[in-house]
């Protein structure tokens, strides 16, 4: 098995921000971010089904980065949207998320909203009638190199329409930044950093999970924020 720094070195000789999907299943059989899951991580759920964000009952929602597409199929049920876009650079991935879709029991007409698709996030182009009402972002943001940073910030902004919402589950939430990864550091102050400070944007649900709905692996390490552009 593969060190954290040889890992890291693998990583950035790979690609500029490759969401390391490929090399860590070629490591590990698992995205480290996973931690075995099989399920969406509870802070997710909490702030989507408390009730306590105002979700539109229709809309177009966007996963970058999304993996093997839990969190893809998770929003297409809870929000019962008709489109639930989820994206990944890494053609496996795309290929795990589709597989996935096909062996859960998903019913046909939420299976009938998701689309996996391996497309570059950076390069997305939409119009504005075309544009999401909803991005989530769990580990895609720590995915990617800390210095590509302000290009996810300058791409969210111009991927989510006046009025939708952003939801970053933010893990690893630290104190200081660490130089390996991925997973890279993440803190809430360096998302409002990013995305051009709280100008242009609402933060309308801003919690630390309780540990008692979290695994070992997030306790202490996760914090959640719905940001509403304004």
């Amino acid at each position: 098995m593969l060190s954290n720094i040889e890992r890291n070195k693998i990583y950035l000789s790979i690609s500029p921000y490759n969401i390391s999907y490929e090399l860590y299943r070629r490591a590990n059989g698992l995205t480290p971010w996973e931690a075995g899951a099989v399920d969406i991580q509870p802070p997710l759920r909490m702030a989507v089904e408390s009730g306590e964000v105002p979700f539109p009952k229709e809309g177009k929602a966007l996963v970058p980065g999304c993996g093997r597409g839990f969190d893809t199929i998770y929003l297409a049920s809870a929000l019962g949207w008709k489109t639930v876009l989820g994206y990944d650079i890494s053609t496996t991935a795309i290929a795990a998320a589709n597989d996935f879709l096909k062996s859960k029991n998903v019913p046909p007409s939420v299976a009938a909203s998701v689309k996996f698709d391996a497309i570059d996030f950076f390069k997305l182009e939409l119009p504005e009638e075309e544009k999401f009402d909803l991005i989530y972002d769990y580990t895609f943001y720590v995915a990617i190199p800390p210095s590509m940073r302000p290009a996810w910030g300058a791409q969210i902004q111009s991927l989510i329409k006046s009025g939708g919402y952003l939801i970053t589950l933010m893990f690893p939430h630290v104190p200081e930044p660490y130089k390996l990864g991925p997973p890279f550091w993440s803190s809430f102050e360096n998302y409002v950093e990013v995305l051009g400070g709280v100008n242009g944007w609402e933060i309308v649900y801003n919690k630390i999970p309780p540990p008692e709905i979290q695994s070992e692996v997030h306790k202490g390490k996760d914090r959640i924020v719905v940001w509403r552009r304004v």
